[in-house]
């Protein structure tokens, strides 16, 4: 808090800090001004009326009214000016409706639409047509009051809907209060705290008024007094005030403010340089920045940092940097409460001020409070990183905690206060409906709900799986769909695990040193470059904050790449090959591999399985403590990956083969088929029929030339193996073990000859 207080000693040492009666955004349910970030929209009805302002002075005196519409008939009786566009054609123009006639002034362009929306239609020809510019300081008689509105051209008129001549209150709107100040008007308005309309209103029946429900009575005033042109429905977004939930007005009230003019270059050049998360982010908070009025500081409320604002004996306001942080210090001892619970005189003299002194009721914007995080916590706590390297809230901060933080960190270091910014949707129901704290959605939402009933690493991997920079639709049904992809990783890292019992710690030390390369095969070659392939995917998603595409990169990888693939192709090597064999230790080397890069890219999610299998690895240290794999290769093997993908092809061919002799009963399974292939040579170049066998897990592989691949499948004549289950020439012919192939010969003998 005491930080803060400086922060807003810097503010006001650089001039940024200023008061002004101006119109602000006022919650008349929780009586205080309000920031724009503070403010939420919700669609309703409002009554829009079309208003005659009979034109006194000028030479169209007597002669003809001038057209307004407005949905805020509430604000009429404060209605000091007219607007008009100083280009756009206007028309001087007759129209009638049963039996009434009005000559009025209204834009060209929205005459058409003025008559359907009144039901006056216009008679004859317009019988003036000129440029706004000629009305400019023409007089209108107000329709309510004894007094007369100057008509002013204005850029903020637009074509798009009323009449093109705006009613103006210059207390009641921020480009109504510009072109009042401007043109010296007073900025008036007769509304309280509790937004019911004071004495000032001139108005004696609306006195005491809430503006919202005086708006059936003004308009029954402009029709006795025959000045109500039109009426209709009009449906629009309106703002509400996010705490009371109550209709926002515009009112000039005495409020501090930071000049956003000041900053505003600045800080559109410092939006250039942040990497913003989705990239849409930068766009839209660079939209908010540049159409930002000044920011309103002050908060009419009894909690919070005081405002540290004194008043002379006069009365009138100091804003004094050194007193400022003389106040600081003494609340960085204190508290904030130190504000609030001495006297002005007590507070005066611990502070060193002249007799007389007084201080200020209102407190600060909170959005300054957590604005000022960066310099509050980050800058001050050596262990952080100011500016932090990243900022994470959802879609509605860009004009919230982004922006106060944006805003606040170049007024005092003239950068952004992070290096990334990262933006996140909302939780949405099955019917896209958000799902808040304030919402109506009856079922749970707390995460302990759900990690108590699925596990926190189920709830972790919903989190990872899903788009966060969109809204995310959310049920309890998701969990039971991601419980099958939970158990495919956790059931991959089990079966790697498994085939690694045997593995040595030595073996693996010694890998770099040895040559594997004549016992790795292509299957071999290619789930490692593969491996590479998701590693580095998953470190440039890990590093882009693209969780989803960790995700589903694993997914794929243990589904398809790993399960369906390589598991099952070696799956023969590492059962029935001999312990020590080449082949079958190049692959446990490869699984394990596999293995230690998986436990490590699955950290930052399923951070207790990935723990629970790093720890079966034998190190003592968590795999918490760990870094990422590297990518071991520069480039990745196109030849493996080209073998592989016209193996992947044939393999297809040869399963559409094994599967209608299936169905003829020919076969029982795969190893009983004697596949004859027919393909172009150079598709199997450089494999063995062993390894082609073994990609194809059929029991006997004949080749043949032939342009286009297709196959053909007998039931092969050779025996089985009692042992690895494959049909084997082999098969009987030995005298000690007539049931076992002679593979499988070999690896009985030597383990029985072991012992």
């Amino acid at each position: 808090m005491a930080e803060i207080l400086r922060v807003i000693a810097t503010f006001v040492e650089k001039g940024l800090v200023y008061v002004s009666k101006k119109p602000v955004f006022w919650s008349s349910g929780a009586q205080t001004a309000l920031a724009e970030a503070e403010v939420e929209y919700q669609e309703r009805d409002d009554q829009a009326v079309f208003v005659k302002f009979p034109i006194a002075t000028g030479q169209l005196a007597g002669k003809a009214s001038i057209a307004i519409w407005t949905t805020t008939p509430w604000t009429l009786p404060a209605n000091l000016v007219i607007a008009v566009d100083a280009k756009e054609i206007y028309v001087v123009q007759e129209f009638r409706r049963e039996g009434v006639s009005e000559v009025l002034v209204l834009a060209d362009k929205l005459v058409d639409a003025f008559s359907l929306a009144t039901g006056f239609q216009p008679t004859g020809e317009p019988m003036q047509t000129f440029p706004g510019t000629k009305l400019e300081g023409f007089g209108a008689q107000h329709p309510l009051l004894p007094r007369t509105s100057m008509i002013l051209t204005a850029e903020f008129v637009t074509m798009d809907t009323g009449t093109g001549a705006v009613h103006v209150a210059p207390g009641h709107g921020e480009d109504d209060y510009a072109l009042g100040s401007k043109n010296g008007f007073p900025i008036f308005s007769p509304v309280d705290d509790h937004g019911r309309y004071t004495e000032e209103v001139g108005i004696p029946e609306l006195v005491g008024k809430y503006v919202f429900d005086a708006n059936r009575d003004i308009v029954r005033m402009l029709r006795d007094r025959e000045v109500l042109l039109g009426e209709q429905n009009f449906h629009h977004s309106y703002p509400y005030c996010w705490r009371s939930k109550t209709p926002i007005i515009f009112r000039a009230v005495d409020q501090f403010f930071i000049r956003i003019d000041d900053l505003r270059a600045a800080a559109l050049d410092a939006i250039t340089k942040v990497d913003w998360i989705p990239l849409w982010g930068e766009n839209r908070i660079a939209g908010t920045v540049e159409s930002r009025p000044d920011w309103v500081i002050s908060r009419q409320r009894s909690w919070g940092v005081p405002l540290p604002v004194f008043y002379s004996g006069s009365g009138e306001p100091i804003l004094n940097a050194n007193w400022i942080r003389r106040l600081a210090d003494l609340v960085a001892v204190r508290g904030s409460n130190v504000w609030f619970e001495l006297s002005d005189s007590e507070l005066a003299r611990e502070l060193g001020l002249p007799p007389g002194t007084t201080k200020g009721s209102d407190t600060i914007d909170v959005w300054i409070d957590s604005g000022v995080s960066h310099r509050a916590v980050c800058a001050r706590r050596p262990e952080l990183h100011d500016p932090a390297e990243m900022y994470l809230e959802a879609t509605d901060q860009h004009r919230g905690w982004f922006q106060s933080s944006l805003m606040t960190s170049v007024a005092l270091n003239n950068r952004a206060p992070y290096k990334t910014c990262v933006t996140h949707g909302f939780v949405v129901d099955l019917d896209g409906k958000k799902i808040s704290k304030s919402s109506t959605y009856d079922k749970p939402v707390e995460a302990s709900h759900f990690v108590s009933k699925h596990g926190a690493d189920l709830v972790r991997l919903w989190a990872s799986s899903i788009n966060y920079t969109d809204d995310v639709p959310f049920s309890e049904e998701m969990f039971t769909r991601l419980g099958d992809t939970y158990r495919r990783m956790r059931n991959t890292l089990r079966i790697l695990h498994g085939n690694l019992f045997d593995l040595l710690v030595s073996d693996v030390a010694d890998v770099g040193s040895r040559s594997t390369t004549a016992a790795t095969t292509l299957i071999d070659r290619w789930i490692v470059d593969r491996l590479d392939g998701v590693i580095g995917e998953c470190r440039a998603a890990y590093e882009s904050f693209e969780f989803h595409k960790v995700y589903h990169t694993i997914n794929q990888f243990c589904a398809v790449d790993l399960s369906s693939l390589y598991i099952d192709i070696t799956k023969d090597r590492m059962y029935c090959d001999a312990p020590n064999s080449p082949r079958r230790r190049a692959t446990q080397l490869a699984m394990h591999r596999i293995y230690d890069a998986l436990c490590r890219l699955l950290a930052p999610v399923l951070a207790f399985t990935s723990e629970e299998a790093w720890r079966y690895l034998g190190g003592n240290a968590s795999v918490h403590l760990q870094l990422f794999p590297e990518v071991r290769a520069s480039q990745r093997d196109t030849y493996v990956n080209t073998a592989v993908d016209r193996l992947l092809k044939l393999r297809a061919v040869i399963g559409q083969a094994l599967e209608k002799a299936r169905q003829q009963k020919l076969i029982g399974n795969s190893l009983e088929a004697r596949v004859i292939l027919r393909c172009e040579r150079k598709l199997i170049d450089g494999i063995s029929r062993d390894e082609l066998e073994e990609f194809f897990i059929v029991g006997e592989l004949v080749l043949e030339e032939a342009n286009e691949p297709s196959a053909v499948v007998e039931r092969t004549s050779f025996a089985k193996c009692a042992r690895c289950w494959r049909h084997r020439e082999t098969v009987g012919k030995s005298r000690t073990h007539p049931d076992l192939c002679d593979r499988c010969e070999d690896v009985v003998q030597a383990r029985l000859s072991s012992t």
